[in-house]
């Protein structure tokens, strides 16, 4: 599942050469309504002129079956796209997902790249080859694991980013290094999100996460590490999503996951009170608090019960034996999250 990663100013024109290959019958360009206005004007120059722009709306509430039918595999069907056409999937996290996981069913699989335009999806979603969207109120419910045929960062593109949005993305910096890399924590707890430059950070947490996925591309094992503060932080977003007003974006509430989850390290003996203290005071020196109250803990732990890394009825978690060194299919209990979730609710 190895896929080339071209990050920098030359990602854009590494695209361009790409897709001029005679072997590609038409490209198509799938944006959200921000990154259509913000980020395609920036690409199109870099496209072919025949190419064909697919809108879909923004947000998290539109990773659907729905979009998916009634917009991208629609217009690619009314185009006529055949199986020699390539998607190229403009945008962040849920661009990035739901275009790939099109991609892959589309006539039973068609060539897709990866352009991420937030912090998010260039450090994360856009690279492993996972795709999916959300099914029933449930996270990435549905998906395969389809290999891109490239993903091509321009860090240029964080520029038509807000500051929550690109917190968002920092929270899968931190996780990375949490799991895999406790110098590379201590380092960024000197540095936090105040960078000029954000071309090493991608760089790193690329590397990390293509290190991980090689030894194990459709995460029966190792790659689980990557899910770390996904078991509270998937449960807690899929729930805040049924709350209207009350939604948030995927790295606040795997911020919040990652305060929980290493409490959970604790308590388990394999993680110490100082470390934790360390974690929390990072993770809050850039995320706020979500809000939640104690009469809702119990149900927002249940959503855990539909974790993909469950098996037999278990929820499997992955949790810290020390920083920079995460351990996979942890057992927990709808308990055990709820007192996580009280835990983070005192704070």
């Amino acid at each position: 599942m190895d896929t080339d990663v071209t990050i920098g100013p030359n990602a854009l024109p590494a695209l361009a050469a790409l897709l001029r290959q005679p072997a590609i019958s038409r490209v198509f360009v799938l944006a959200d309504t921000h990154t259509a206005t913000l980020c395609y004007p920036r690409l199109r120059p870099h496209l072919p002129e025949n190419h064909h722009l697919i809108e879909i709306e923004a947000g998290e509430e539109f990773k659907t079956l729905r979009t998916c039918d009634s917009t991208v595999w629609c217009q690619l069907t009314e185009q006529r796209a055949d199986r020699y056409a390539v998607l190229v999937n403009l945008g962040g996290g849920v661009v990035t997902d739901l275009g790939g996981f099109c991609a892959a069913i589309y006539k039973r699989g068609l060539r897709f790249m990866q352009v991420p335009t937030t912090l998010l999806a260039q450090v994360d979603a856009a690279v492993g080859g996972k795709t999916g969207i959300d099914f029933q109120g449930f996270k990435n419910q549905l998906g395969v694991f389809q290999t891109p045929a490239g993903v091509f960062i321009e860090p240029r593109f964080l520029e038509t980013l807000d500051v929550r949005q690109l917190k968002s993305g920092y929270a899968e910096v931190i996780k990375h290094n949490l799991v895999a890399d406790a110098d590379a924590f201590h380092e960024q707890r000197r540095t936090g999100i105040v960078v000029d430059d954000w071309t090493p950070t991608i760089a790193h947490a690329v590397a990390l996460k293509q290190r991980i996925v090689a030894q194990d591309p459709y995460e029966t094992g190792p790659r689980k590490l990557l899910n770390f503060g996904h078991t509270v932080g998937h449960a807690l977003e899929s729930y805040l999503l049924t709350q209207p007003g009350r939604e948030i974006l995927h790295g606040e509430a795997v911020a919040a996951g990652l305060i929980c989850e290493s409490w959970l390290s604790v308590q388990r003996g394999l993680l110490s009170e100082a470390e934790l203290d360390k974690i929390e005071t990072f993770v809050f020196s850039v995320f706020d608090k979500v809000s939640f109250v104690l009469m809702e803990m119990d149900i927002i732990a249940e959503y855990a019960t539909q974790d993909k890394k469950n098996a037999g009825g278990t929820i499997n978690c992955t949790l810290l034996q020390g920083i920079g060194n995460g351990v996979f299919d942890q057992a927990v209990t709808v308990g055990d999250i709820s007192a996580a979730l009280r835990y983070y609710h005192r704070l």
